[in-house]
């Protein structure tokens, strides 16, 4: 089976060493375009593209995958099916239509649970306990086709959404050889999906990753694993944005005594004088991090990005005297 495969981030790496691997004839590779990346700004290509070459394929970056001149190019291949896994554009039906077998898609969510560009993120915002991929027909509208294979994977407790996504790549990845093995013999079952019961999962950018500390723990806590590690779940703290990581939750019975009871140990006033708002630090010790009040509870962070530094753990801000108790995020 001639392959021609469309994807561009680490997540679409798995599938393209899989299908190699397999044996089946990788015709071509379809990715985004270098872009700028690091503080030098140097043109980075795709994790898919710098597999790609290292393989030996054809490889096509085009900024816009609808041109006349680009479509002959992916005729002249002559392939027989196309893979798509986060390719990172929507495709025409003149496009999809090329292979004679159509195209494919994998997804990495139960669909029609989580159609859109980011399920994975969405799937921890939300607290789902359940989510998977599915591999299904290609049409015009967004992760709106058959579904050809669907496997179901649990989320771990405090999973991130880059654990998950190491996870579901590889899971993707066999997902997709189960389905071009039924494809090829003839013997896959397309089904319908409930349009009905879909969701949809929109791209996170800085925005959508600032925390809402009005929310409950949970949702506190949900919210910066889903974010993790970018675009980061972060917050204002001192007219600065901070990342945290790495959350653990704290009841409200733990938090009250806190309030009530634990004076501030780092030269500021106690936390029972200072007016408990959500966001407010209300600890910070080296066992347990920056613990923060929320709506209900409060959550604590083992790690933290100040702006315009790495990634660290709590401890060596705590001991920088990055953060004490009394200040309060927004």
């Amino acid at each position: 089976m001639r392959i021609l495969f469309w994807g561009s981030p680490e997540f679409a790496v798995a599938s393209l060493r899989a299908l190699d691997d397999e044996g089946f004839e990788i015709v071509g590779v379809v990715t985004q375009p270098d872009r700028p990346a690091g503080r030098g700004r140097r043109l980075k290509p795709s994790a898919v593209k710098a597999v790609a070459l290292e393989q030996g394929f054809v490889v096509h970056t085009p900024e816009r995958p609808r041109t006349d001149e680009f479509l002959e190019a992916i005729r002249a291949l002559e392939p027989d099916i196309s893979v798509v896994v986060a390719y990172g554009h929507i495709l025409k039906p003149e496009v999809l239509e090329i292979p004679r077998l159509g195209s494919i898609n994998v997804h990495a969510s139960l669909l029609p649970q989580l159609r859109g560009a980011a399920p994975i993120n969405w799937a921890l915002v939300r607290d789902h306990v359940e989510t998977g991929v599915t591999v299904m027909r290609m049409v015009e509208a967004m992760d709106a086709g058959a579904i050809i294979h669907q496997v179901h994977e649990p989320i771990f407790p405090d999973e991130t959404a880059t654990e998950l996504t190491i996870r579901l790549s590889e899971l993707g990845a066999e997902a997709l050889i189960e389905a071009l093995v039924l494809v090829g013999a003839g013997q896959a079952e397309e089904t319908e999906q409930n349009h009905q019961e879909a969701t949809y999962a929109p791209k996170v950018d800085r925005e959508t990753a600032r925390i809402d500390w009005s929310g409950s723990n949970r949702e506190v806590a949900a919210h910066v694993r889903g974010m993790d590690a970018v675009p980061g779940a972060w917050s204002q703290l001192s007219g600065s944005p901070v990342k945290l990581f790495r959350p653990s939750l704290v009841s409200a019975a733990e938090v009250d005594l806190i309030e009530l009871h634990d004076p501030v140990t780092n030269g500021g006033p106690p936390v029972a004088d200072t007016v408990a708002q959500p966001g407010l630090v209300l600890r910070t010790l080296p066992d347990e991090g920056v613990l923060v009040l929320t709506g209900e509870g409060g959550v604590s962070f083992a790690e933290v990005q100040p702006p315009g530094k790495r990634r660290m753990s709590a401890v060596d801000w705590i001991n920088g005297r990055g953060v004490e108790p009394g200040q309060r995020f927004e």
